[in-house]
C-alpha cells in the first residue's frame, strides 16, 4: 500500500527537483513520441512543442491524433507538430515507417509511450498476441530500426515509458505471448513492462553513443488507466497523478542535460534512478534469459520486414 502512495504521490517528490532542468530550449532538436494523441503521451508532446522542440507524433487513429496535434500547435504556438499514421501492432507499418522517415528526418529523441492493455487474448492479423505486439515487439522494432538514424544526432536518447507493475514480474521467456496457463491481461502488462527494462539495459550495453532510460510515470488519471483498469481507477482516482505529473520524468528524462550525466540503461521514477527490483522479490532473470529475449525478439522482427 505504501509503495501505491508513494506512486501516486507526486508534490513531495517534486520539492526536491530543479526548475532549471527544465529551463530548455529545443528547438533545432527532433523528438519521437509514440501514443501522443492521449495521456502522458500527450502532455510529453506538449511540454515539448512548448520549449519549441520538432515534434513527431506516432498515433494509430488520424482523427484523434490530428486534434491533439491542433490542440498542442494552439497552446504553444509552435508550428513543428508532424502526424504521422503508424499503428504500433503492426509489425510491417513499423518496419515501413521507419524506412520512409529516415530518409529526410533527423531525430534526436525517440519516446516509447505507446502501449495498451487488452483483458482477453487476442491476436493481431499477424498472429502476434496483442499486448505484446504494442508493447514489446513494436517497440522493439521501432527502436532498433531507428538506432542508426539515432546515432547520427547529437546528445541521442530514447526514453521507454514503462510501469511500476513490471516490479511484481519476473521475466517469463518461455510464455511471452501467454500461449500457456489462464490468460490474464494485467499480468501479461506487467511482463510487457518488465521486458521494456531488461530491452533498456541491454541496448545500453550495445549502444554507447546513445543514452537510453525507461522509467515508470507513477500512477496517473489517464483514459488507458479509465478503460483498463476501471476498478483501480474508481478507488484511487482522488489520488491519481495528472498527465503532466505522469509525463515530468518523461520530458526531464528527454530534454534536460542534467539527464545526459545519468548511466544510461538506468530506471526512474520522479527524476530519480530507482531499483528495478523490489527489496527480497524473486524478480531477477539470469544473464542467460535476457539474452534469450533478445533473441527471440530479433528473430520475430526479421520475420515482418518487408
Amino acid at each position: 500500500r505504501l509503495f501505491y502512495r508513494r506512486l501516486c504521490h507526486f508534490p513531495s517528490a517534486a520539492k526536491r527537483f530543479n526548475p532549471a532542468d527544465l529551463e530548455v530550449n529545443l528547438s533545432g532538436r527532433s523528438f519521437m513520441v509514440t501514443g501522443a494523441n492521449s495521456g502522458i503521451g500527450k502532455a510529453t508532446a506538449q511540454e515539448i512543442a512548448n520549449r519549441g522542440g520538432t515534434v513527431h507524433m506516432l498515433c494509430r487513429n488520424k482523427g484523434r491524433a490530428d486534434a491533439a496535434k491542433e490542440e498542442i500547435v494552439e497552446k504553444s504556438k509552435n508550428q513543428e507538430v508532424h502526424v504521422h499514421i503508424v499503428d504500433m501492432s503492426n509489425m510491417r507499418q513499423v518496419w515501413e515507417f521507419v524506412e520512409t522517415f529516415s530518409q529526410n528526418n533527423t531525430l534526436h529523441v525517440l519516446i516509447n509511450n505507446a502501449g495498451c492493455m487488452i483483458n482477453q487474448r487476442e491476436l493481431t492479423d499477424e498472429g502476434i498476441e496483442k499486448n505484446f505486439a504494442t508493447n514489446t515487439l513494436g517497440t522493439f522494432i521501432l527502436t532498433k530500426a531507428l538506432i542508426p538514424l539515432l546515432k547520427k544526432a547529437t546528445d541521442p536518447r530514447v526514453v521507454t515509458v514503462s510501469s511500476g507493475g513490471m516490479l511484481t514480474q519476473k521475466l517469463d521467456v518461455d510464455n511471452l505471448q501467454f500461449e500457456k496457463g489462464t490468460f490474464d491481461g494485467t499480468m501479461a502488462y506487467a511482463q510487457n513492462k518488465r521486458q521494456q527494462v531488461i530491452l533498456t539495459e541491454a541496448w545500453a550495453a550495445q549502444h554507447k553513443e546513445i543514452h537510453f532510460f525507461s522509467m515508470h510515470p507513477g500512477w496517473a488519471d489517464t483514459p488507458a488507466v479509465q478503460t483498463s483498469m476501471p476498478s483501480f481507477h474508481a478507488k484511487m482516482q482522488s489520488r491519481l497523478r495528472t498527465e503532466a505529473m505522469g509525463a515530468d520524468t518523461v520530458v526531464w528524462l528527454a530534454a534536460s542535460p542534467s539527464a545526459s550525466k545519468q548511466k544510461s540503461g538506468l530506471f526512474f521514477q520522479d527524476r530519480t534512478a530507482v531499483a528495478t527490483h523490489l527489496p527480497l522479490a524473486a524478480s531477477k532473470s539470469s544473464p542467460q534469459e535476457e539474452e534469450k529475449l533478445v533473441i527471440v525478439l530479433e528473430e520475430l522482427a526479421q520475420k515482418f520486414k518487408p
